[in-house]
């Protein structure tokens, strides 16, 4: 799997999905390589950061750390290291396991809880992968003509 592939199976058996019960007693061995849920998003784009402030992660995936994607922090490298490009998408770190754009929601949307209309609402659209790689592209374009609009620049490389 590449990190920028959505295996939705690896998501399913995430310390997340062994919390709310899937797969059982199959996740009995499993230990997560982390201690929570990291997501790296643009902290300059107005949508991307109202994404991470209105998503309800902590309380169902626990504590979740949000690191600007502009910041020099180790897992912004990271991300770039494993040839992530962060002007196309937001990036999940799970389980040691990077998802780069449509993957990255489709992770997020797995791990909202359906509690509020904005998370009900991302839920619908990002958790089938396929439906993911559809509406994603459009709103990076749409991030890019706002952040473009705005003065701001894009991310660009390290």
């Amino acid at each position: 799997m590449t990190a920028q592939t959505c295996d939705v199976f690896t998501l399913f058996t995430s310390s997340f999905a062994r919390r709310i019960g899937y797969l059982g007693s199959m996740m009995q061995d499993h230990r997560p390589t982390s201690e929570g849920p990291v997501v790296i998003y643009d902290g300059e784009c107005p949508f991307c950061a109202a994404y991470v402030r209105m998503t309800r992660l902590r309380e169902s995936a626990g504590p979740v750390r949000l690191v600007d994607a502009r910041s020099g922090a180790p897992e912004v490298a990271e991300a770039r290291a494993a040839g992530l490009d962060l002007d196309r998408g937001m990036v999940v770190k799970l389980d040691g396991r990077l998802y780069h754009g449509d993957a990255a929601m489709t992770a997020l949307a797995l791990l909202t809880t359906p509690s509020g209309a904005f998370n009900r609402l991302m839920r619908t659209l990002f958790r089938r992968p396929a439906l993911a790689r559809v509406l994603y592209p459009p709103m990076v374009a749409g991030r890019k003509l706002t952040l473009r609009l705005l003065g701001r620049r894009p991310i660009g490389p390290a």
